[in-house]
């Protein structure tokens, strides 16, 4: 297809994540754009890093054409030619085909054709823990699956496949023809093709995409902007879990959180079905539940179900920081109370000062001595990520613990998780989502830092190993214990509303 717009791969990356970013790069007004975070920009630098180490290494092994010097201007013809010439590998060639154009990081001859390779500072598949199998990133295909149908448009495709070497060294295929399953006929190349599709659409105006409220949403640059516009428009996505999909087949009945909680929900029921594709009946009546919560004159949250938590006189709340990215985990924190009493808080870390794999072990073996010092206490953490992190960490070092003794941690009678078990198998909230940070600043709860977020605990760990300056590791130790301590808030409240 030939166009008036050009769609490129970081169209398709930002598609996956939210189209309306998509549009406003293209038409927004640029003076409204947040600043680029810290953490955002350790992204890009930490990409752009490893990704030079990569390419020194295999330059060491074998004959690399390096086009990243050359004007773009120019790339695209000096692409072609090495193409044709045959040349093995080819370092951030530049692909133009009818409205397609992207920039591959390698274009490796396989046969008589080539293949596009990125070079990511992430893993290359997501996944693979005790929920799921590791399966491609979709915002990688699509990125791939351009690079693919260029090469395949100018006569130089090896074959719909493209790979992704990923910050553990493994080399991860992208197969387009393979089918999801057996029951499932959609490929990688379905998704491109559909992302390609709504990429296409949106630069051409034929769509005019909305905001909706997304985790991702924090750490984009239109973030504000988005944030008020959907505070103005009253929006449904601002309802936990109302997500982009369910927002797009409500609004034209129910446009408003408003309008949600004053509806009939059974006007829009038959059975256990809605009229609203992929809604529930009940969930439908949850979500108008929470909008009447929302639009409450004094709007508290409430318990749905009776609940009983366990209490002893030792209760530790407890909270990780690590980097997916590099896959190590860098500090445990431990906050202690007894008999309930706040006055009796200490904060108990293991911090690694170390981003290596020893550093690693030895504060896994450091907490689970004090783990096992403390085994008449109760446990409590905020969602599974501790109980999945703690898994890995005994497969990797399985002198630390026994596979058991993890189970036996996060059994029920000895540990509690907030999360799923608490927050939302039996409460009901007046915010736009359920995260610690949100439910704890309803509830009063301050942290000391003025940015605090895991992502941004991860930039500081990393300028911690770069500097080794002081304050940033209290800075982040500070973080952790405020996190412990709001857990042990939401918990208060918790036992508040059920007593």
């Amino acid at each position: 297809m030939s166009g008036t717009t050009t769609v490129t791969a970081a169209h398709l990356y930002d598609l996956v994540s939210c189209p309306h970013r998509v549009m406003l790069d293209a038409f927004g007004d640029l003076t409204q754009r947040d600043e680029i975070g810290p953490f955002v920009r350790m992204l890009w630098e930490r990409g752009s890093a490893y990704e030079a180490s990569v390419i020194e290494k295999l330059a060491g092994i074998e004959p690399v054409l390096d086009l990243s010097t050359v004007p773009l201007g120019e790339r695209e013809a000096r692409t072609l030619d090495a193409m044709r010439n045959g040349v093995a590998l080819i370092y951030q060639g530049r692909l133009r085909a009818g409205d397609l154009l992207g920039s591959p990081d390698l274009l490796r001859m396989e046969g008589a054709g080539y293949v596009p390779i990125d070079i990511k500072s992430g893993r290359g598949e997501e996944g693979g823990d005790e929920d799921s199998d590791p399966s491609p990133k979709e915002h990688y295909a699509v990125q791939l699956g351009l690079y693919v149908d260029a090469l395949e448009q100018l006569g130089f495709s090896a074959g719909r496949r493209a790979y992704v070497w990923d910050i553990l060294g493994n080399e991860v295929l992208y197969d387009f023809a393979v089918l999801y399953g057996t029951r499932n006929p959609r490929t990688l190349w379905s998704d491109y093709q559909d992302a390609l599709s709504s990429a296409r659409r949106i630069l051409s105006r034929a769509d005019i995409t909305r905001p909706a409220y997304a985790a991702s949403c924090k750490l984009c640059h239109w973030y504000s902007h988005c944030l008020d516009a959907l505070q103005t428009a009253d929006d449904l996505t601002l309802i936990p879990k109302l997500g982009r999909s369910l927002q797009t087949v409500m609004i034209d009945q129910i446009p408003t959180i408003a309008d949600l909680a004053s509806a009939n929900p059974d006007a829009y029921i038959t059975g256990t079905r809605t009229v609203f594709r992929g809604l529930g009946a009940d969930r439908l009546r949850t979500f108008h539940e929470r909008a009447k919560l929302i639009k409450s004159d004094n709007p508290q949250p409430r318990l749905l179900q009776p609940l009983q938590l366990p209490s002893r006189h030792l209760e530790i709340f407890f909270d990780i920081e690590a980097d997916p990215m590099q896959d190590i985990c860098y500090l445990h924190g431990f906050l202690e109370r007894r008999g309930g009493d706040n006055a009796s808080e200490r904060f108990v870390p293991f911090f690694a000062d170390d981003a290596t794999r020893e550093a690693e072990e030895q504060v896994f073996r450091d907490a689970w001595t004090y783990l096992r010092a403390n085994s008449d206490a109760v446990i409590f953490y905020y969602s599974k990520y501790e109980r999945t992190a703690y898994r890995k960490l005994q497969a990797r070092y399985p002198g630390a613990c026994t596979a058991e003794e993890v189970e036996a941690l996060f059994a029920r009678d000895r540990s509690v998780d907030l999360y799923f078990d608490v927050v939302e198998a039996a409460t009901m909230w007046p915010t736009r989502d359920h995260s610690i940070k949100t439910l704890a600043k309803f509830l009063g709860f301050s942290w000391r830092d003025t940015d605090p977020s895991g992502a941004a605990s991860i930039e500081w760990y990393q300028r911690w190993t770069e500097q080794r300056d002081p304050a940033i590791k209290s800075r982040i130790l500070e973080y952790n214990e405020d996190d412990c301590r709001a857990t042990r808030v939401l918990l208060d409240a918790v036992r508040r509303m059920a007593s």
